[in-house]
């Protein structure tokens, strides 16, 4: 494979080094570099973590593959039409979570999870066991997007086969994640090296887009924006509306809503600054997907004649764009803000399935859950019980740290696996995972909102969800038939939702 960016294998491996340290040196002067001693201030920073930080964290850890790169591929391949239809749902995707973060700290302000609310709410643990599958599935996805779409961008830069690429940066991160997590705060690091990976971002972004369109000029941006489909400006175009905007914007809530990492930033930030911490967040990842999707407008002009080398993923015309038209130091500024974006989301996740294993598989005594209740509460310990806390807490930092490793290697494996699979890219590996995250979506929201909602119906939901409507919609994908992908999507959403309404509780259930 050609590369299209100059650059070689050794200073491939010094770029992502350097970027590898200068993270770690942003954790050690700005976290509290000691190794940590208690899970709560490893899985949600002791709940004090304010508007500004946790908000740039949530942008961050959203800013991931699909916003890079599904953002500049659908404004390439659909035009306006299809950068409207990425962008607006991802920001409403974590609006949402401003009306749902404050409720679901009032029920429970003691959470971690989004399922241990569930097994608390609907003491069921069927439909308990249930919903851990989809939020493990999402995490596990993320983490293989990353590496997946990372080792395409590292493809391009050397010119060698896609397997190689994943492999190399896998090593990287394997080398890289786990050594911070073992040496610093947990999801506190992560959300120091959160704010700084969003403002790198976002200079990158002000320094870079500008350029581009300065020399490539207005008029072949503007000759984009119908897409290389030539599609028509109207946003709310029926057909476009229903083919595309019905099925990303199910995609991309329900994703948001069954991703770990934003119930646990909502139990880690104050409590008081919930909503602006998710209205900043939004706002800000906002920028982001609407800069990268200019490329895709570039890259559909036809003066560019912008075409990827065989085997790499379309997703990644904006690097091409990037390559084709800046000097050498262009380009990687360019992959330094990609791998910002990919590594604080693959840093969040790893958090996120530490909490899920920590809080909702391994199992704990009667007297050990009262204990670690006693010391949320800030009841005083006697030394007895401060000897058994921390003896717990050594116990379930194990584990923790365990998960996040198990998490890496199931991701490689994924993402290699994806590579050798036909026509399977980013996008479609995209549409899977946000697909089942869409069968507990409803489920969810009813959860916090319903008095009567009954673990028989959430159960029966879940079950016809996942093993007739999941199967029908990824048949629909590998036909290409586009009525068929709306009507499972939206069939995945109204069975789950029908069962818990036709099968209540006839008393009403106290949370």
């Amino acid at each position: 494979m050609e590369s299209i960016i100059n650059f070689s294998i050794g200073g491939t491996y010094l770029l992502l080094l350097t970027f590898g340290l200068f993270m770690l040196l942003i954790t050690y002067l700005f976290a509290k570099w000691k190794k940590v001693s208690s899970v709560e201030g490893f899985l949600i920073g002791r709940r004090e973590v304010n508007w500004l930080l946790g908000g740039s964290s949530i942008a961050a850890s959203w800013i991931w593959a699909p916003a890079l790169f599904v953002s500049t591929l659908f404004a390439y391949q659909n035009g306006l039409v299809g950068l409207f239809w990425f962008v607006v749902p991802n920001i409403i995707a974590l609006l949402v979570f401003a009306i749902l973060a404050p409720t679901i700290r009032k029920k429970m302000p003691y959470g971690y999870t989004l399922p241990q609310w569930i097994r608390h709410k609907l003491k069921d643990e069927k439909v308990h066991k249930m919903y851990l599958f989809p939020f493990f599935f999402y995490q596990l996805m993320s983490v293989a997007v990353q590496l997946y779409a990372g080792g395409n961008v590292l493809a391009l830069m050397l010119g060698i086969p896609v397997y190689q690429a994943v492999t190399i940066l896998t090593i990287a991160v394997l080398a890289a994640i786990p050594l911070v997590y073992s040496l610093v705060s947990g999801l506190e690091s992560s959300i120091i090296t959160d704010f700084f990976q969003l403002l790198i971002i976002i200079v990158s972004l002000v320094i870079l887009i500008p350029w581009v369109i300065a020399i490539v000029g207005p008029a072949t941006l503007l000759a984009g924006l119908g897409g290389i489909a030539n599609n028509t400006l109207n946003v709310f175009d029926p057909k476009l509306a229903f083919s595309l905007g019905i099925v990303t914007a199910i995609g991309l809530i329900s994703g948001a809503v069954s991703d770990q990492q934003y119930w646990q930033r909502g139990f880690a930030i104050k409590e008081g600054h919930l909503r602006k911490a998710f209205i900043f967040g939004a706002l800000s990842f906002g920028l982001v997907p609407i800069a990268l999707g200019l490329l895709g407008f570039i890259g559909a002009a036809p003066s560019m004649s912008a075409f990827l080398p065989a085997g790499i993923d379309a997703s990644m015309i904006g690097v091409l764009i990037i390559a084709k038209l800046l000097p050498l130091w262009g380009s990687v500024l360019f992959i330094i803000m990609l791998l910002c974006a990919l590594s604080s989301t693959i840093d969040s996740g790893l958090n996120a399935v530490a909490s899920l294993y920590a809080i909702d598989v391994m199992k704990y005594s009667k007297e050990e859950q009262n204990l670690m209740l006693k010391f949320e509460k800030k009841e005083n310990l006697s030394d007895k019980e401060k000897l058994q806390k921390f003896i717990l807490d050594a116990r379930r930092l194990s584990g923790s740290r365990t998960a996040m490793v198990v998490l890496i290697i199931a991701g490689f494996l994924v993402a290699m696996g994806v590579i050798f699979i036909p026509h399977f890219g980013l996008f479609q590996l995209w549409w899977v995972f946000n697909t089942v995250a869409a069968c507990v979506v409803m489920p969810t929201v009813l959860s916090l909102y319903w008095d009567r909602l009954n673990p028989k119906g959430v159960f029966w939901g879940l079950l016809v969800a996942f093993f007739i409507g999941l199967p029908i919609f990824v048949y629909s994908n590998i036909i290409n038939n586009n009525i068929m992908i709306v009507l499972s999507s939206l069939g995945i959403i109204t069975v789950s939702t029908v069962f818990c309404l036709v099968m209540p509780t006839k008393k009403v259930q106290q949370a």
